[in-house]
């Protein structure tokens, strides 16, 4: 998927778990696994928002794209 998410970076940096950022952003540890891992094939710009806000930083930080080969 050329599309990868950073969402493990930005938890290191912020030295948060991924049990703390789910109740921080309102959804279950489970969907945040999901988006976590880059399986969702979605993600609602509330859900970015929210991310960004508790994570302090900006949507680049969290998603970023790579050509495939």
């Amino acid at each position: 998927m050329p599309v990868i998410v950073d969402i493990d970076v930005m938890l290191a940096r912020r030295k948060m778990g991924v049990g703390e950022l789910a109740d921080r952003i309102g959804i279950t540890p489970t969907n945040l696994a999901v988006l976590k891992n880059g399986r969702a094939k979605a993600v609602r710009f509330t859900t970015l928002d929210a991310l960004c806000a508790v994570l302090e930083c900006q949507p680049g930080d969290l998603l970023r794209w790579v050509p495939e080969d």
